[in-house]
């Protein structure tokens, strides 16, 4: 396993995304739905343009990798897929994917990418882009180094050489004196990398019912972000949309001990939802790895703050 990933993109990708605000992520989309295992999340992916100018260009903290459908990439991450809508993303996907030109709208809509979800992104401005060491001119999609060689701690270098604010990889790949092991840590996610993650974590499926119909599933916050909550899985529940509404709205609550809780007030306020008060005391699936789980006081704080009981 490497700790530093190049990748190769384009120019038109990186100046797109280069043009946005200070954006928190970006998908470092590819065009294949191959899986992607050469980083550990928190290491760093840096981006290089294609032959001719082989040059790395920014880069990032490598999150997660995910197959996902064309249009819900879209709508997860909108302009920080570094196009400028969705036509524009097929007409790009089709240049490594002919097959999309004979695809009806929908059939591309559900075309199936790969997502490679980078955190806290920067850009060099182009007196700072430098070659990638040791690079092959037959290297087509990216190359590993570790932080255990000469090569790849003189990568780290040059990058943090560049960066306005150096400190900034110190939280990234922090390796020990020459050549050791380096700590990496947890990247900060954005609302999109949020909504993926929370997305693979639960199996594709509602939390509350098992629904797997992908379009009407969605990222629940349990304590929302305007509150102080994270976009981290543990802070995350996947929900059909409707449930995912009445949690927000306090008419549906998860316990510690997991279980689903349905307000009285759902009936008085609005004279119906035996649909809803059925799911009262059933179980809710949690993610398979036990540091996905989620937060039992998140869940005790939204109760007390957001449940109308």
């Amino acid at each position: 396993m490497a700790d530093i990933y190049v990748g190769v993109t384009d120019r038109g990708w990186y100046e797109n995304l280069r043009a946005l605000r200070a954006p928190d992520e970006v998908n470092f989309w590819r065009p294949s739905a191959d899986q992607f295992h050469a980083l550990n999340p928190g290491g760093l992916f840096l981006f290089k343009l294609h032959y001719p100018a082989n040059v790395i260009v920014g880069g990032g903290v490598f999150a997660h990798h995910s197959v996902y459908p064309l249009d819900l990439t879209w709508d997860a991450f909108h302009e920080r897929n570094g196009v400028d809508g969705l036509d524009g993303m097929v007409k790009r996907l089709a240049r490594y994917q002919p097959a999309l030109r004979s695809l009806d709208m929908a059939a591309r809509q559900k075309f199936q990418i790969g997502c490679v979800l980078i955190e806290q992104p920067f850009f060099f401005a182009e007196d700072d882009w430098f070659p990638a060491p040791g690079w092959q001119q037959n290297i087509v999609r990216g190359k590993g180094y570790s932080l255990a060689t000469a090569e790849g701690q003189d990568l780290l270098r040059q990058v943090q050489e560049r960066l306005s604010e150096p400190a900034r990889l110190a939280t990234v790949a922090s390796p020990s004196p020459r050549y050791g092991e380096p700590v990496l840590v947890r990247p900060r996610l954005g609302q999109g990398s949020f909504r993926i993650m929370v997305t693979d974590a639960y199996r594709r499926r509602c939390a509350i019912t098992g629904e797997r119909v992908l379009p009407v599933l969605e990222a629940a916050h349990i304590v929302p972000y305007g509150e102080g909550g994270r976009h981290e899985i543990s802070n995350g529940l996947l929900l059909r949309s409707d449930l995912h509404t009445l949690f927000d709205r306090g008419y549906l609550n998860v316990t510690p001990d997991l279980r689903v809780e349905v307000s009285r007030r759902l009936k008085e306020g609005w004279e119906n939802g035996h649909e809803y008060h059925a799911l009262d005391g059933a179980p809710v699936s949690p993610p398979a790895r036990p540091a996905d789980r989620p937060d039992p006081a998140a869940l005790i704080w939204h109760r007390k703050e957001l449940f109308a009981a």
